[in-house]
């Protein structure tokens, strides 16, 4: 557009009423509204915070709702997730080492600065920075790689925790399929190491929810975790009772989805166990398990049982905890996304585009990288009672 891009909705409303040679008088009579209604809005003193008034306004202007809105409804940043996505694609798809075939020229970064590399990456997927991710593991796959293959010993832990990563951010990125190719090398590059296996199961747990293989999930996550459990609980360090928890916590939100409650509750509650003795504040295994994450996810797993009310009252109790941000910002981010669709099941979408927008304002790349959190917001952005905030979102997202 022009000038009228930096407007804000109000001042945008009287610059295109005044581009299409309409007074506010014969405006208002289009709206039905009264000519102080419509001053009111121009000087930003009554907000706009229905879709269906926001539709109507942008109707009468003869205009999109995007443009009275100032958005691009086409981002960018998607066909580059896209182009990032396809480069993962390729280096997963590489077999140069394996088959013997002569890599191609590069810097071949020494062991303790890839270390260092893939670290930094972690750290950026937990701040929920997904086109940094997606920039960055390409290169991370192709190095350890050649790590592992000259020093297995070092580059094996290395080359999972690149492999569970790639798996986590391809989840996260709805591309299920290539995750699951991730997940599965990291089971086999952790092959013999119970506790790397277990690390890996994390991700491959995750991949086969994401995929609807729940019964896999639930098996799968249960042996990883019942291999590694201390004979006594109270006996077991941080990082073993951390990963075994998260299997439990895993294995569970797998029985929610097969509609299991009572399996839920008892996995819950023994992963809720082990909680207690880690406490929370820690991330062992990138795991960030502690007492709140499981009390985090009982919201997930009493939304998939059907129960959107008990999901609410979890995350409202949850959340009030100092402990809720103690939780890397991806944790947090996904939750408020999976309570925006409780708040929607149980009739409150203001609540709903409530937590989007928190969701948003937290970690943008959640939302705007993220199919599931794409899908909730246009559910939300559609109902009537929504919020003027949740529909500029949506708009500038263009799911609408």
């Amino acid at each position: 557009m022009d000038s009228g891009d930096l407007l804000p909705v109000g001042r945008r409303v009287a610059y295109w009423r005044g581009r299409r040679k309409l007074s506010q008088q014969v405006f208002a009579d289009r709206l039905g509204k009264s000519k102080s209604w419509v001053d009111k809005v121009e000087r930003g003193v009554r907000s706009l915070d229905k879709v269906s008034t926001l539709r109507e306004i942008a109707a009468a202007l003869r205009i999109d709702t995007a443009v009275l809105l100032g958005r691009d409804a086409q981002p960018a940043a998607i066909a580059e997730q896209v182009e990032g996505v396809e480069r993962i694609r390729e280096a997963l798809s590489a077999y140069e080492i394996a088959l013997g075939r002569p890599v191609a020229r590069r810097l071949v970064l020494p062991a303790d600065r890839l270390a260092r590399d893939v670290e930094h990456a972690w750290v950026m997927f937990q701040h929920a920075r997904y086109p940094q991710v997606i920039a960055v593991v390409p290169g991370l796959l192709a190095g350890v790689q050649r790590i592992a293959a000259d020093d297995s010993g070092w580059g094996r832990p290395l080359l999972v925790e690149v492999y569970r990563l790639a798996a986590s951010l391809l989840v996260k990125l709805g591309e299920v399929d290539l995750g699951w190719l991730a997940a599965d090398r990291a089971v086999a590059a952790a092959t013999g190491d119970p506790v790397l296996v277990a690390a890996a199961a994390v991700q491959l747990g995750q991949v086969f929810r994401a995929s609807g293989r729940a019964r896999a999930a639930l098996s799968a996550t249960l042996a990883a975790a019942y291999r590694i459990a201390p004979p006594d609980p109270g006996d077991g360090s941080p990082g073993a009772l951390s990963l075994c928890g998260t299997l439990l916590v895993q294995a569970a939100l797998a029985a929610a989805r097969q509609g299991d409650d009572h399996a839920t509750a008892e996995l819950l509650d023994e992963a809720a166990g082990m909680a207690a003795q880690v406490g929370d504040g820690h991330d062992h295994h990138r795991t960030a398990f502690g007492p709140t994450a499981v009390d985090l996810a009982r919201t997930a797993a009493a939304l998939d049982l059907g129960d959107a009310s008990e999901a609410v009252a979890w995350h409202e109790k949850t959340t009030k905890r100092n402990a809720w941000r103690w939780l890397p910002v991806e944790h947090r981010a996904a939750h408020l996304v999976d309570t925006a669709r409780a708040y929607v099941q149980a009739g409150d979408p203001v609540s709903a585009g409530r937590v989007l927008v928190d969701a948003d304002r937290m970690a943008p790349a959640e939302v705007r990288h993220r199919p599931a959190a794409r899908e909730v917001l246009a559910q939300v952005a559609r109902d009537p009672d929504a919020p003027a905030t949740v529909i500029r979102l949506a708009v500038a997202l263009g799911v609408t």
